[in-house]
């Protein structure tokens, strides 16, 4: 059995991605912030939806036409594909873990 919250990484100065289950039609995704956020040009702009969970921390996803959710802990969204999104902040002062599932 394994755990979420172990193999934190030490080296916080980008963002760590961590594949927990990747198949044909779902990706589960471990992402550990800490005050990154999204390159200002550009957007996430998706084939699959995105579930996701902050389980430590909080961050801020804005959305293209302007509007923008802060989650903390224990929130989640569902961004439908092509639903266009980037984070605008995390957490500088403790680490954000998030939880993703990408799925068709």
């Amino acid at each position: 059995m394994k755990n979420i919250f172990e193999n934190l990484p030490s080296d916080l100065s980008s963002e760590n991605f961590v594949d927990l289950v990747k198949s044909k039609n779902v990706q589960i995704e471990r992402i550990v912030s800490f005050g990154q956020s999204s390159p200002e040009s550009g957007w996430y702009d998706q084939n699959e939806s995105e579930w996701v969970i902050v389980l430590e921390g909080f961050g801020t996803i804005q959305f293209e036409d302007g509007s923008e959710i802060t989650l903390k802990k224990g929130d989640f969204i569902n961004i439908p594909a092509h639903k266009k999104h980037k984070v605008s902040k995390t957490d500088k002062i403790n680490i954000t873990i998030w939880l993703t599932v990408f799925y068709n």
